[in-house]
C-alpha cells in the first residue's frame, strides 16, 4: 500500500476553517448576486416583499433570519440601483 499523496490544497475539511462546502456556498452566493443585479425594479420589489414576509413568519427559525435580511436588503439595494440609473437617464435627458 502506498502512502497518501500530498497535494498543495488541503482536503475539503481542512480548508476554509474546517467547512468542506464554504467554497460552494460562496459560488452559489456570487451566481445569485449576479442573477439579482439582472432584475427589474419590479422583480427586485416582489422578491423583497416575500423576503420580509418570510421574516415575519412565527415559524422562523432564529437562524434562518439573518439569511433571510440578508436577501431583503440585497433585493433592496437593487431597487435603489434601478432607481438610481432611472434618475442618471432622466437627467441625461433633460
Amino acid at each position: 500500500m502506498s502512502p497518501p499523496r500530498k497535494t498543495s490544497r488541503p482536503p475539503e475539511s481542512e480548508s476554509k476553517g474546517g467547512l468542506p462546502d464554504q467554497d460552494q456556498h460562496t459560488d452559489r452566493d456570487r451566481e445569485w448576486q449576479a442573477d439579482v443585479a439582472k432584475l427589474s425594479f419590479q422583480e427586485a420589489r416582489i422578491a423583497m416583499e416575500l423576503s420580509l414576509g418570510q421574516l415575519q413568519a412565527a415559524d422562523l427559525e432564529v437562524e434562518a433570519m439573518a439569511g433571510h435580511y440578508r436577501r431583503a436588503l440585497t433585493y433592496l439595494e437593487r431597487c435603489e440601483a434601478v432607481l438610481a440609473q432611472v434618475e442618471q437617464d432622466v437627467i441625461e435627458w433633460d
